[in-house]
């Protein structure tokens, strides 16, 4: 999940499937009042970490690692302009032609040169952005990891970091678009000097000097759509690798949210069964997850997050079917109490996606009895 500037009152999904499927926008759209409570609570963490807290908070200059690297901090190919060679003027009205063809090529070498110093710039920001991401992310689950207590305040400033960061990263990429653009430009304008170039050729009036410059600079125009091609397919690269970076980094984001709320780590290390009282990941045609609560305070989020997460990742559009199941054991008043019981753990499995980051909009809730079940029930289907 990640944050969001101007709280549009987007969820922002869990898992990448989501954010694809909702075509959220980069930039970053999330309610934290719903996860970490009032902007006023909020306010009050953003503060350093003591150093109970596990580090101070990271440094927006960190150097690049390999993750930062994944974000498009890889290093430019090299862009060396070409040098266009001047001639003498000969005096006929296709060397003014030539002349101003030479002007338009070399005011490209001038751009080439300056979008080349910007891609560098761009990523190298990137790169900084991603580094102090990596940073703040990896403190946080540290801590998740070794256990702490619910809506750490500690742990809730060092989001708002990791968030901020991603929220760089999403404006690095809108600066590489507009760098894309700017560069697609003057490729265009380069292949439009190279036809007039071309046609010059047939224009009559011309000497043996006017027709060598225009061999000689019809070579130096094609060189230099080679190396505008190169600088635009650096800038491609790097939009479509750090797109997809910030895409992953805000479903993981909105994860370590919910994971903050609870106080607990989601995901890794978890088996697909819990035993008796727990949960189990079921096969194909039955239920995705069964939650049998037949004991108090049964802990079921970590396979339920799993067990999410495999299910978008082969149908990333589902929806879930959210059934309390209740048995019909009993008098007629611990029946209808069981199936209360069952509604309301019901209702608690959905706040759970919810706040995991499934839309509630993808999200139905129904009832039924089951006279071999034992204990209320919650089985969570693929819609």
């Amino acid at each position: 999940m990640r944050g969001i500037p101007a709280k549009q009152g987007l969820k922002k999904g869990l898992f990448l499937a989501f954010a694809l499927t909702a075509g959220l926008s980069l930039a970053a759209c999330s309610d934290l009042d719903s996860m970490f409570g009032s902007d006023e609570e909020v306010a009050a963490a953003d503060v350093a970490p003591t150093a109970e807290g596990a580090g101070a908070p990271p440094s927006a200059a960190m150097a690049p690692t390999a993750q930062s690297l994944a974000a498009g901090a890889a290093p430019v190919a090299t862009i060396t302009p070409v040098t266009i060679d001047a001639g003498p003027d000969t005096g006929t009205a296709v060397n003014k032609t030539i002349q101003s063809l030479r002007a338009q090529v070399m005011g490209l070498q001038q751009k080439l040169a300056a979008n080349s110093g910007r891609l560098v710039e761009l990523r190298n920001l990137g790169a900084g952005a991603a580094g102090s991401y990596q940073e703040a992310k990896a403190h946080i689950t540290t801590r998740l990891q070794v256990g702490t207590t619910r809506g750490n305040p500690e742990l809730v400033a060092q989001w708002n970091v990791a968030q901020g960061q991603l929220d760089a990263l999403s404006a690095n990429v809108n600066a590489l678009n507009a760098l894309g653009t700017d560069v697609t430009n003057d490729s265009s304008a380069a292949h439009y000097a190279l036809d007039q170039i071309g046609a010059t050729f047939a224009v009559s009036g011309a000497v043996d000097e006017d027709h060598r410059q225009l061999q000689l600079l019809e070579d130096q125009t094609s060189q230099t759509i080679v190396m505008i091609d190169r600088l635009l397919k650096e800038v491609s690269d790097g939009i479509q690798r750090q797109t997809a970076y910030v895409a992953t980094e805000r479903a993981n984001l909105t994860t370590l949210a919910a994971a903050i709320k609870s106080g607990d780590f989601y995901g890794g290390g978890v088996t697909s069964s819990l035993g008796t009282g727990g949960i189990q990941a079921a096969y194909a045609g039955t239920p995705l997850v069964v939650v049998k609560f037949d004991r108090p305070n049964v802990d079921y989020q970590q396979i339920l997050y799993a067990a999410l997460n495999q299910a978008l990742q082969n149908r990333p559009g589902a929806n879930f079917q959210v059934v309390a199941v209740s048995p019909t054991r009993g008098t007629a008043a611990s029946v209808q109490m069981a199936q209360s019981t069952a509604r309301r753990h019901a209702q608690d499995v959905m706040r759970t996606m919810t706040d995991m980051g499934v839309p509630a909009t993808r999200l139905n809730v129904a009832s039924t009895t089951d006279p071999n079940a034992t204990s209320s029930e919650v089985r969570v289907f693929v819609r």
